[in-house]
């Protein structure tokens, strides 16, 4: 039979951040431009749409 291993945590309370270091962190917010993401998404919805119109329309006239 094998041994178990055991694992050890960390404490995290010992690893507490400065109140200084908090506050620089939400200054430095990440505020990303998503423009060209959403434009291209909807470019994309709308060809899949416009193709699976097509394909509804195919199978009744064939």
């Amino acid at each position: 039979m094998s041994n178990k291993s055991k694992k050890h945590y960390l404490n995290t309370s010992q690893f507490k951040p400065s109140s200084s270091t908090v506050t620089a962190q939400k200054s430095d917010e990440f505020n990303p431009d998503y423009t060209d993401v959403i434009k291209d998404l909807k470019r994309i919805g709308t060809l899949a749409i416009t193709f699976f119109v097509i394909l509804v329309a195919l199978s009744f006239v064939l």
